[in-house]
């Protein structure tokens, strides 16, 4: 079983961890209805996405 010879210091514990902080989502902006949507997807309250509809929102409303 591995074991290390001595214990690692704190700056070293840091910088091996450095890049495991979290990150809020990246955030776009819906350019028909402004509302905030995530990228590369269809906007959830307009349906729309590159100028396209793909959902219709008259059903999710009844």
């Amino acid at each position: 079983m591995a074991v290390p010879k001595r214990k690692s210091s704190r700056s070293r514990r840091g910088m091996r961890r450095a890049h495991k902080s979290l990150k809020a989502p990246a955030v776009s902006v819906c350019p028909k209805c402004k509302s905030p949507k995530l990228p590369h997807r269809v906007c959830p309250s307009c349906g729309t996405y590159r100028g396209k509809v793909f959902l219709s929102m008259e059903e999710e409303e009844l």
